[in-house]
């Protein structure tokens, strides 16, 4: 137990490295979170853009099953944490509530299968998913969080993402330790 809190201190000390490092870098080359605005019909209109090094072919590389960490690192929810799960994650149906719209992932998927430099070029042999998953507090929108995974939907990754959200649910396991889990290796996380 003690290595993992000394792996996930040094984790943490890594993102607020590279988090210091990215606010230091020129505007122009960083990603913009998405924001969405809600109009009266309760609809989601996305407002961000992908910066043009999102969409250099063969920015990232697949790694077997995996994305690149370096364009997809995972990315959080600050709104979901470990003391209200209950209210969030928890709640059957929490997920469809934190949803993006097909429009914005669609728009992402493209771009980022391109960044991806996939050859096969057909956004319906991808999956545009969270690598943190929403059911264990990802964040649905950050272009950090997603990616054009290979193939269709459900996925090998599906089973393990509800594994562990069952897992967080029932208090086997902390909510930090999942998220890390799931975007070190998603293959082995929640066993």
């Amino acid at each position: 137990m003690k290595t993992w809190h000394k792996i996930g201190s040094l984790i943490i000390l890594l993102v607020i490295i590279s988090y210091t490092f990215v606010r230091l870098l020129p505007a122009s080359t960083k990603v913009m979170p998405p924001s969405f605005s809600t109009t009266a019909n309760l609809s989601l209109t996305p407002t961000t853009t992908i910066t043009q090094e999102a969409n250099t072919p063969g920015t990232c590389h697949i790694h077997g099953v995996l994305p690149d960490h370096s364009c997809t690192p995972g990315a959080v929810d600050p709104k979901v944490t470990q003391d209200n799960i209950n209210q969030t994650i928890c709640v059957n149906g929490y997920t469809k509530t934190v949803r993006p719209p097909v429009s914005y992932t669609d728009k992402l998927k493209t771009q980022q299968i391109t960044a991806y430099g996939y050859t096969d070029t057909n956004k319906g042999d991808y999956e545009e998913d969270h690598l943190i998953s929403l059911e264990i507090g990802g964040s649905p929108t950050d272009p950090k969080n997603l990616w054009p995974e290979p193939g269709a939907s459900p996925n090998p990754k599906d089973k393990i993402e509800n594994l562990c959200h069952e897992k967080v649910c029932s208090g086997q396991i902390s909510l930090s330790e999942a998220q890390h889990e799931i975007s070190t290796d998603w293959q082995t996380a929640c066993e």
